[in-house]
């Protein structure tokens, strides 16, 4: 008996994406599924970077359509296809960015720019083209966490080039400025500057732009939300209740102007001793999931209080280049793959599928 399209199909729609706990024809991943004889192939395209995955999801989808009698030969490809997704309404979207993340919060020490950074090269190493915009004019810090010295270059007019770092596209107003100098200008000076290094920045094929946020949710931030064009908000916080009543306030501020919450990252969230193996919840526990719970938004996961992850990026090498195999960085990796997974659940732009209308005199 021939080998049907229809029994793929089913043998497909029970194998669930260990990802997004949904099987792979309801996610429309199966592309291009041909069956001839007793031969099978297709392709499982994923809506978000998951590199470290592809070789599991391969063999586990080959090892399902073996079962199927009569099959003999199975051919499966795994890969990822990132969209765009919409922003706020009334913003203008920006040229080679796909999606632009904001990573928040309501107040600072938190650890919000070496999660962002992480959480940037973690896409990374899962397989997306990603940039960093150090969105925080009066404390830059990602020149020094990404390892960058020099100043950009500028092959057209009033544009730069992004500096490079561990694989990253980045802008930061550090790059402009001695390290030393400091920024006495006001918000609206300091709200034009971000402007500038978002628009004028010449970014290359960005299936991901992360934002790290200055802290707090004053006039400055709020406006920055409201002019950057972003498809959703990470909130970063500790469990700490001063941390989490901050964390609330830049979650509203983000839903105030229509920006989707993309989940919560608890950082510091524990302690363990290196010595004797003792944990210890220092700022608390449980603060972020009952957040979470609050908002109804997701909780993305959960990073220690780690003296490697500080080291790591003063060096200007963050812990998921600095040690990729780590314990730590596969915690930046499945955040990272929730946070993409989400993404991609959100409305797609379609701006691109409309016409043009042009009014004319006739």
């Amino acid at each position: 008996m021939a080998v049907t399209v229809e029994a793929v199909q089913a043998a497909l729609k029970g194998l669930i994406d260990p990802n997004t706990q949904i099987d792979y024809v309801t996610g429309k991943c199966v592309k291009n599924l041909r069956v001839e004889g007793e031969d099978i192939s297709l392709e499982i395209v994923l809506g978000y970077p998951a590199k470290s995955q592809f070789d599991a999801i391969r063999k586990t989808v080959i090892a399902t359509l073996r079962d199927i009698p009569e099959v003999k030969n199975v051919s499966v490809t795994v890969s990822t296809q990132v969209v765009a997704h919409a922003v706020q309404r009334g913003v203008k979207l920006l040229p080679g960015v796909k999606n632009i993340i904001a990573v928040a919060s309501g107040k600072g020490g938190v650890g919000k720019s070496t999660t962002a950074v992480n959480l940037a090269l973690a896409l990374a190493a899962e397989g997306a083209q990603v940039g960093m915009l150090d969105a925080d004019i009066y404390g830059p810090s990602q020149p020094m966490m990404l390892g960058i010295t020099g100043r950009p270059e500028s092959i057209e007019e009033n544009t730069i080039e992004p500096m490079e770092g561990h694989g990253l596209q980045a802008s930061s107003i550090g790059f402009l400025i001695d390290a030393d100098a400091p920024m006495v200008w006001r918000g609206p000076m300091v709200t034009s500057a971000l402007e500038q290094l978002l628009r004028q920045t010449r970014w290359r094929d960005l299936d991901y732009l992360i934002v790290d946020m200055p802290p707090g949710t004053g006039d400055i931030q709020l406006t920055l939300a409201q002019k950057v064009p972003v498809t959703g908000a990470v909130i970063v916080t500790t469990p700490q209740d001063i941390a989490l009543l901050d964390a609330r306030k830049g979650l509203k501020m983000f839903e105030k102007v229509g920006v989707p919450i993309i989940g919560i990252i608890e950082n510091m969230s524990t302690y363990v001793c290196p010595s004797c193996g003792h944990e210890e919840h220092i700022f608390g526990t449980g603060g972020g999931d009952k957040m979470c719970q609050e908002y109804g938004v997701d909780f993305l996961g959960a990073l220690p209080l780690n003296l490697s992850i500080r080291e790591q990026a003063d060096a200007g090498l963050p812990t998921v280049v600095a040690d990729p195999d780590s314990p730590i960085s596969n915690i930046y990796k499945a955040i990272a793959r929730q946070v993409a997974i989400r993404v991609a659940k959100l409305s797609k732009d379609m701006s691109s599928k409309f016409p043009s209308i042009v009014i004319q005199n006739t």
